[in-house]
């Protein structure tokens, strides 16, 4: 398809964008979203949130001289627009996918790209840091930080604010308000946002009469005392401005003529200032616009027919496993209640949402909050769930060894994307769980090898009194037949699911337990399902050491620190000299790609697990553990 974009074919970096008059922009701003429309339709990837930010994101490298001015993105959903206006246009088709752009703003990719992003509400904070660092270092620069509605649920947003309102930076704070995350923006501030809009008629007269006269004079100083007692008659004393930002807006989001007015106007303002403006999720297509959770993220499809329902029956995914798990317990136990930060669809709660409205608890972006809600609850008898991303748990660590496991709280942490997560890259992988889960006391972590054992282990964790983990993979397992009956599985018991040869037994830790068959079929080892992670199976492991002349251990976790480290550390406790093979992920973090991309790029097909096994059965040296 090579379609013709009068405008933004003459635009290969930012520098060409400022070269144009201003009365082009916005036919630059309709270029730029047609563009990606083609574009992701063809590709898939994150899309609606770049939609709404189309004239912004033109506005903003138009007014600022990037890259030496500093763009600040948050999360990074909305920032495809930026990659195609500095460099990247004709690579946005392998966006997310192995060895092409990535999905998030990515310092190592584009000298443009000031901050590497994936986990909300980051913006400010960094935005701060390069402000004073530029300072520091005698540069004259101007920091922009871009933050949507729904980052502004985190407390490290306003942790930043409240820093930044008291310091003479010239940092400026783009609020995005669309009323939407990835789901419908949940809260307190989402009402107050909602008046502050109602106040346009206030901030309208305040910047015309501030345009009108020369700061310092002694009718500014008038004025500027008069607004302080008059603003209530208009618009609620907003929470920024008493944080120390200059509040300009709310303004259109989409009127990229107002947007550089403003823009222009904030540049010339000195002390940290805040410009709030109003954009639609999906804006100008129209089925994101209705549908703006459906299009956040997309794969391929036809614009001119939308995304398509698939009404083929297909095996559930551990999300779905879950999800359905959550209504059958809540069913059975009046006590359960379910929390999740801000990730309704994505952790499979939308069912549970429905049916128990008032046991259902999305805290907005605030892990730390939901971790800390939950062992609140459990105080009180109550059963919560907490349904999590393997990544957004490690923002709430301190929340979980401090509030839950040192108190011995009977909280559930279900935790999805355990592992290789693959096209969101390294922002988004659950390669560490198990290591900085293991090491806290009174934890219980299982990880399923299937989607029945997944099913069976979150009963058994919210049975067990005290913390407990089930961490799982993010997509579909080996299909196995879910048991509608819930079991209680025995605490820290391994399960021999293959009895070979007395030259390997493999000692596989969760979703990779398919492949390990498939290669011990070939080697005649024996295979353990150990499922618990913590505690773990000793008496397994020993017996296992002491009848096998090797041992293998196998995780989707890194390797240091993992479940292959603890076996390791139990062996040399009982001063067994049986060679150990751990295996697991690399030391580094891997890139995007597909999971399957990213599994044999660790060796972890059967075909890679075998190649590792055999290479290990042939190694004469005699030290004790091998890792590869």
């Amino acid at each position: 398809m090579n379609k013709q974009y009068p405008i933004l074919d003459q635009i290969n970096i930012p520098a060409d964008l400022r070269k144009l008059d201003k009365s082009q922009l916005s036919q630059a701003a309709d270029d730029l979203r047609a563009f990606l429309i083609d574009e992701i339709s063809q590709c898939g990837g994150h899309f609606g949130s770049g939609l709404g930010t189309v004239e912004l994101t033109v506005a903003l490298h138009y007014v600022f001289n990037t890259p030496h001015d500093r763009i600040v993105w948050d999360v990074g959903h909305q920032a495809y627009p930026h990659k195609i206006l500095t460099g990247r246009k004709n690579r946005l088709q392998t966006i997310k996918q192995k060895d092409g752009l990535a999905p998030f703003p990515k310092r190592c990719e584009s000298e443009y790209d000031t901050f590497g992003v994936g986990h909300s509400s980051t913006s400010i904070g960094a935005a701060l840091g390069m402000s004073l660092g530029s300072q520091i270092a005698g540069e004259q620069r101007d920091v922009v930080a871009v933050i949507g509605d729904g980052a502004m649920t985190a407390g490290m947003a306003y942790e930043a604010l409240n820093h930044g309102g008291e310091l003479d930076t010239n940092m400026l704070v783009v609020l995005n308000e669309n009323e939407m995350s990835i789901s419908p923006n949940v809260g307190a501030l989402t009402r107050m946002l909602i008046k502050i809009v109602s106040g346009r008629t206030y901030n309208r007269m305040r910047e015309k009469s501030k345009r009108m006269m020369r700061r310092g004079s002694w009718l500014w100083k008038f004025l500027s005392r008069w607004e302080e007692h008059t603003k209530g008659m208009f618009v609620p004393n907003t929470l920024f401005e008493e944080l120390g930002f200059h509040h300009l807006g709310p303004i259109d989001g989409h009127d990229v003529d107002q947007l550089v007015e403003k823009l222009e106007i904030a540049k010339e303002i000195n002390g940290p200032k805040l410009l709030h403006i109003i954009t639609k999720k999906g804006k100008g297509y129209k089925p994101a616009e209705e549908d703006p959770i459906k299009y956040h993220a997309v794969g391929k499809f036809n614009p001119e027919e939308g995304i398509k329902s698939n009404n083929k029956p297909s095996k559930p995914s551990y999300t779905e496993v879950f999800g359905q798990w959550l209504c059958d317990m809540a069913r059975i136990d009046s006590k359960l209640v379910g929390i999740t930060p801000a990730m309704r669809e994505g952790s499979g709660l939308v069912e549970f949402s429905k049916l128990f409205p008032k046991r259902y608890f999305d805290v907005g972006i605030a892990e730390q909050h939901a971790v800390t809600l939950a062992a609140g609850m459990a105080c009180e008898g109550i059963k919560p769930v907490v349904a999590i991303y393997s990544s957004f748990l490690q923002r709430a660590y301190d929340q979980l060894i401090h509030d839950v496991a040192i108190q011995n709280l009977d909280v559930l942490f279900a935790i999805d994307r355990g592992g290789v997560v693959g096209p969101d890259g390294a922002t988004h992988a659950g390669n560490l769980d198990i290591s900085f889960l293991r090491c806290v006391p009174n934890m219980t972590i299982m990880a399923p090898a299937d989607e029945n054992e997944c099913r069976q282990m979150l009963y058994t964790g919210h049975q067990h009194p005290g913390p407990a983990a089930v961490r799982y993979p993010r997509g579909k397992g080996p299909g196995a037949a879910i048991l509608p009956k819930m079991t209680e599985l025995p605490i820290g018991k391994a399960d021999m699911v293959r009895k070979g040869g007395k030259d390997v037994a493999i000692l596989n830790f969760g979703a990779l337990l398919d492949q390990t068959e498939l290669a011990a079929e070939k080697l005649d080892a024996t295979v353990v399902n150990m499922r618990f992670i913590k505690p773990i199976d000793r008496n397994m492991i020993e017996k296992m050491a002491r009848k096998h002349s090797h041992i293998v251990t196998l995780e989707d976790n890194v390797i240091q620190g993992g479940a292959g480290s603890y076996v390791n550390e139990i062996l040399h406790e009982l001063n067994i000299q049986t060679p150990v093979l751990n295996l697991g992920l690399p030391d580094k973090f891997q890139d995007h790609g597909t999971r399957e991309q990213l599994l044999e790029e660790a060796g972890l097909t059967s075909a890679e697990i075998l190649k590792r096994i055999q290479a290990f059965l042939q190694n004469k040296q005699s030290a004790k553990v091998y890792s590869l």
